[in-house]
């Protein structure tokens, strides 16, 4: 009788993880899509935005990341994203890539503005700010106290 009931616990715990498993990847396919809108950001660097992230405001998922690409021309990386059915976004507003967390993915923030001008589909947000590389961050912390005034001094005399 024991041995059926661990048997029966480790089947229903192996049952949720491929529940949760689905439910993930059903979250980052384009099948969950709510549709809307589409608008258009350019960035010098998209550093970890993948096809398929998250559009938010204020924390709120907004909307999905539809593609990434290369502009020829500027050189730049051209976002192409969807903002929900209804929700209109003022023309002034900025796009940021921001990360989930020191381990976690990327997501397309957005921070409204205060114009009276609503952006229309198609159109792109001109306020960009491109995503932090961590491991450069990383570099000019640990270079920055070499030389100059930020190293310990000796002792003197």
């Amino acid at each position: 009788m024991q041995h059926n009931l661990v048997e029966t616990i480790l089947g229903a715990v192996v049952l949720v993880v491929a529940i949760a498993f689905f439910g993930w990847a059903y979250g980052r396919s384009t099948a969950g899509d709510p549709g809307g809108y589409e608008l258009v950001a350019r960035f010098e660097r998209i550093d970890g935005l993948e096809v398929g992230a998250d559009v938010k405001i204020a924390g709120i998922k907004i909307g999905r990341v539809l593609s990434a690409d290369i502009d020829p021309e500027t050189w730049r990386a051209e976002v192409r994203f969807s903002v929900k059915a209804g929700l209109e976004i003022p023309a002034d507003s900025t796009a940021a890539v921001a990360s989930a967390g020191l381990l976690g993915g990327k997501y397309l923030a957005l921070v409204p503005g205060g114009d009276d001008r609503m952006l229309k589909p198609g159109e792109a947000l001109t306020f960009t700010q491109s995503a932090v590389n961590l491991e450069d961050l990383i570099g000019r912390f640990i270079f920055s106290g070499q030389g100059g005034s930020g190293g310990a001094k000796a002792p003197g005399p």
